[in-house]
């Protein structure tokens, strides 16, 4: 249904505005994120790609929004598993926001995830590490000690340490991250299950 909504809206606003209107780029990344919810995700990239055509087009250099249509892209690479491609993507959002946001704001803790997760799928774990630890830092001064972001930072390094066969250093950050799930979620959440699982797995190895 939201699907045909957003294509009935873009087929009328195809007819009478111009071909670098900002709405354009709005209604392309609308129906991308439709395709996203559907995982048609070469599908949801060709939208993002042409609503980042026009911000390109009609955006000043370091404009959010020209931020998040390369977030966008870089998100449906990774998830095709070209995360090369997600990289240079997720590296030309970083550039924007480190020169817009403040050096503490939890989007730029986003950004340096998601460039520490591609570094990771690509096996180069000091990378992923370095990229990680800086989100966490970011994480540690801008949210509460109990943020369920600050558990996933921790469950990233713990993956990645887990990765590079360093047990008893990815024990200790899935044991922090589980420490933080506890206060912040239920007991029987995904999340929460997930981290037992992580533990349970390592500690096999030690």
């Amino acid at each position: 249904k939201a699907l045909s909504f957003y294509e009935k809206a873009l087929g009328i606003q195809e007819k009478i505005l111009s071909e670098n209107h900002s709405d354009l780029a709005t209604s392309y990344n609308n129906i991308g994120h439709v395709y996203v919810n559907l995982e048609e995700y070469s599908k949801a990239l060709s939208f993002f790609e042409k609503a980042l055509g026009i911000r390109e087009k009609t955006l000043p250099a370091n404009h959010p929004s020209l931020a998040t249509s390369y977030n966008n892209i870089g998100s449906m690479y990774s998830e095709m598993g070209e995360y090369s491609k997600a990289l240079s993507f997720y590296e030309k959002t970083l550039g924007i926001d480190e020169n817009t946001l403040s050096e503490n704001d939890p989007s730029l803790a986003t950004s340096y995830n998601n460039i520490g997760s591609m570094y990771d799928k690509m096996e180069e774990y000091s990378k992923a590490l370095s990229y990680f630890e800086r989100a966490l830092d970011i994480t540690k001064v801008s949210l509460p000690p109990n943020h369920p972001d600050l558990a996933n930072s921790h469950n990233y390094l713990g993956r990645v340490y887990y990765n590079m066969n360093e047990y008893s250093t990815a024990l200790s950050y899935f044991e922090h991250a589980l420490e933080i799930l506890e206060v912040s979620l239920s007991s029987n959440h995904p999340d929460v299950e997930g981290v037992k699982e992580w533990i349970e797995i390592v500690k096999e190895e030690l």
